[in-house]
């Protein structure tokens, strides 16, 4: 799981954030005792969490990928996390050299580590903008320094939505999201979901919220929901690792606790038409 958004006003360290507890799971260094804590309960309920992470990255590699090889040349990526490379960036611009970038997060150790993230090809262009999911207009305001909303636009909220309760209405926020942007735009998500093993994501749901985080796992007819009114590129809903596999690097795949084909993640990637 990745960072839903908190208050960008300071760095909290007494209380465990997604962002970093997401960053614990890849392997990486930015995250502080509390998140470790919270990581390795996390750990002991779902083992293979950490290869979910993996799993979860490569999807995002792919679709990327793909929607870049498909001609769009601009995305707008919410949620950002902790930069771990290659970045979104770094996968489009290797495509479409011309490609410009807006990253979106609001943990404020993203934004110390947000030079990572502008470093763009000399013909392309990367920006970052604070903001909250919840608060779409904001970040819609803010993407339209860089972005040109008269083309398309590939928006990726990536492992970001299972960190949204229901509270917070996060199919407004996706519908807001996609009503500023013209057709032919993408939307790319991946999801957790407690389909498999609903006792134990609960458990993990738990924790996050104890942690302050308002996590919730959904079923695939809600994560469906999401992609009401978008042409789905095919497979359509699938679990991770079964969303166009070919169009991976070398070398990924299924490693540690658990085969990537059995991670409970949903994922697609809709076209507004």
């Amino acid at each position: 799981m990745t960072d839903a958004g908190r208050s960008t006003d300071q760095l909290d360290t007494g209380k465990p954030h997604s962002a970093r507890m997401y960053d614990y799971f890849l392997g990486g260094k930015d995250n502080y005792p509390v998140d470790a804590e919270a990581a390795e309960q996390v750990i002991s309920l779902f083992p293979a969490v950490r290869d979910m992470a993996r799993t979860n990255r490569r999807f995002m590699h792919r679709a990327v990928r793909l929607l870049a090889e498909r001609g769009v040349s601009q995305f707008l990526d919410i949620g950002t996390g902790i930069p771990t490379e290659p970045n979104l960036h770094q996968i489009v611009q290797g495509v479409v050299p011309h490609a410009r970038v807006v990253y979106a997060d609001n943990d404020p150790i993203v934004l110390r580590h947000a030079e990572a993230l502008l470093h763009s090809t000399r013909e392309g262009r990367t920006a970052y903008v604070a903001g909250d999911v919840r608060e779409p207009g904001k970040i819609i305001a803010a993407a339209r320094e860089t972005l040109d909303f008269s083309r398309p636009i590939a928006l990726s909220l990536v492992a970001l939505l299972h960190l949204v309760g229901d509270e917070d209405e996060p199919g407004r926020i996706v519908r807001e999201l996609l009503e500023s942007l013209p057709s032919g735009s993408y939307l790319t998500l991946s999801h957790a979901t407690g389909d498999f093993d609903p006792e134990t994501w609960d458990r993990v749901v738990e924790v996050y919220r104890k942690g302050g985080t308002a996590a919730q796992v959904r079923s695939r007819s809600e994560f469906t929901e999401f992609f009401t009114g978008l042409e789905l590129v095919e497979p359509g809903v699938v679990l991770a690792a079964q969303w166009h596999p070919e169009l991976g690097e070398r070398g990924e795949g299924g490693d540690g606790d658990g085969p990537a084909e059995e991670m409970p993640l949903y994922v697609a990637v809709g076209r507004k038409p």
